[in-house]
């Protein structure tokens, strides 16, 4: 429904009535700030009651106004401009208490991805990392950071790992070229979705790779093409999406990982740290 709802709102607006009609002019032209707003609010704001708004939810199908909400933010997210995300949180937070509202904020992602985390998918990811041939991994744009941060830890404890460069369509299907059944690709990416990452996991799917993919949801177009799907709870945070969930399960993922590989890895960091003090990589004055 995330796709059609503004269609389902527009070929149902004859049929509504006249405060209802009101919702859904509003929601037609300003989707983005009213999939942030209460049923109280977007009430007040069209002059309507908040019984209306419940009942314009129930007309559309939805089972409450929370469940159409749900589907407005999930068309907000990847839909809206960088602009237009940046004044839905100038909205959303007051500059007295932005420090409080972002990090609370944040704390509800890293639970609530935690109740919904699939284990079983987890579990197979970590265990199609430790035997792969090769580890490729894949994030772009915002979710570069990520990859970055994956790949700097994989690489202390494996050869294998291949950090895939996103600056171009045609040179991530290059550095692919050569993926299979036997390797691994992780592909990281959040609304708004990078159709290179999208691309070259139907790419690395196609080629027998396994494929798992960190995103925010089940209807993310990275989920088609993955073998385990990692869903990590993300919002905006300003004209960005808030990265902490999926970056505890990237820290989750490095953990378990080196628990499975724990002599082979503990090898690895006693050379580096004889490298790091020969090199003087690390101030120790502290």
């Amino acid at each position: 429904m995330k796709q059609n709802l503004l269609a389902l709102i527009t070929m149902r607006l004859p049929t509504l009535s006249k405060g209802q009609r009101l919702i859904a002019q509003y929601i037609l032209s300003h989707y983005d700030r009213a999939a942030y707003m209460t049923a109280a609010r977007l009430g007040a704001l069209v002059a309507v009651s908040e019984s209306t708004v419940v009942r314009f939810a129930n007309e559309l199908g939805f089972a409450g106004y929370p469940e159409m909400q749900r589907a407005l933010q999930e068309l907000a997210r990847t839909n809206m401009t960088a602009a237009q995300r940046m004044e839905v949180a100038d909205n959303l937070f007051d500059s007295n208490n932005v420090l409080d509202k972002v990090l609370d904020s944040d704390a509800d992602k890293i639970r609530h991805t935690l109740d919904a985390i699939d284990r079983a998918a987890f579990e197979a990811a970590v265990e199609k990392i430790v035997s792969a041939r090769n580890i490729y991994i894949l994030g772009v744009r915002s979710s570069a950071a990520l990859a970055e941060f994956l790949t700097f830890n994989f690489r202390m404890m494996f050869d294998n790992v291949r950090a895939v460069e996103g600056k171009t369509g045609t040179e991530i299907f290059e550095q692919l070229l050569n993926v299979g059944p036997e390797d691994v690709l992780i592909a990281i990416s959040f609304p708004r979705y990078s159709k290179r990452t999208v691309r070259a996991v139907e790419f690395a799917h196609d080629a027998g790779t396994d494929v798992v993919a960190l995103t925010d949801s089940a209807t993310s177009p990275l989920a088609k093409g993955a073998d385990q799907l990692l869903i990590a709870s993300s919002d905006m945070a300003s004209f960005v999406d808030s990265l902490v969930a999926p970056l505890s399960i990237i820290n989750a993922m490095i953990a378990a990982v080196s628990m499975r590989r724990h002599d082979e890895v503990a090898k690895r960091l006693h050379r580096l740290e004889k490298i790091w003090d020969e090199y003087d990589v690390y101030d120790k004055n502290s």
